[in-house]
């Protein structure tokens, strides 16, 4: 199989996220922790060196992981920042074929349909499957297109599914599946939103197919 229209104007409008702020953790009597080895600001206040602080950092996460040491964590599971190499290598491995268009976005056909893979944010940290059906409809079926979007929404978490009308007075159909990744995302996560995009975008578009039946591909 081979997978993989416009992209960037249709996204919808998230906005740039402020940057958390610093927070500061209070123990329960509202004093320092004495067994901390991090003593509290202040003129001549000790310094962790980086053994300390690594010492420091182990308890804490030993504590949190139920004894779990350190060493027996699968480092392919924990989350790192979603960055386009990783959507790449993903599609590579995977042995499909893409392009990367005159706005440096990556796509590609996917059981004949375009589909997108888009970053937004200001960190790149959202990721958007968006798909495009390899048809369009004419305006006076734009409500009767409308309902079946809707209906197809109300039912199902993924794709979302909209219409774009053109200029023409053509209509065209779109699919997104779109993931807030802030925090990371691990391969086998990425794994499966990609293939969440292209699959339920697929299901859709075969769903429409069927309710718009292709006359061309009918017998005279």
């Amino acid at each position: 199989m081979r997978f993989f229209g416009d992209r960037r104007g249709q996204h919808s409008g998230r906005g740039d996220r402020p940057e958390p702020g610093d927070g500061s953790g209070h123990g329960g009597d509202g004093g320092p922790d004495e067994s901390s080895p991090v003593a509290p600001d202040g003129a001549g206040a000790p310094s962790l060196d980086d053994a300390a602080l690594h010492a420091s950092v182990e308890s804490l996460l030993l504590r949190e992981l139920g004894g779990t040491m350190i060493a027996d964590i699968d480092h392919d599971q924990i989350p790192t920042p979603l960055r386009r190499g990783r959507v790449l290598e993903w599609i590579a491995d995977a042995g499909y074929s893409y392009f990367i268009d005159a706005e440096d976005d990556v796509g590609g056909l996917w059981h004949g349909r375009l589909f997108y893979f888009l970053l937004f944010g200001t960190h790149q940290e959202i990721l958007q499957v968006r798909g495009q059906w390899n048809r369009d409809i004419t305006i006076e079926r734009l409500e009767e297109i409308l309902e079946f979007c809707n209906e197809w929404n109300a039912d199902r978490i993924w794709p979302k599914a909209y219409t774009r009308v053109r200029d023409n007075g053509m209509v065209h159909v779109f699919t997104e599946v779109t993931v807030d990744l802030e925090h990371g995302v691990n391969d086998d996560q990425l794994d499966q939103l990609l293939q969440c995009g292209l699959s339920t975008g697929s299901m859709f578009f075969d769903a429409l197919d069927e309710f718009y039946p292709d006359p061309a591909r009918s017998a005279p």
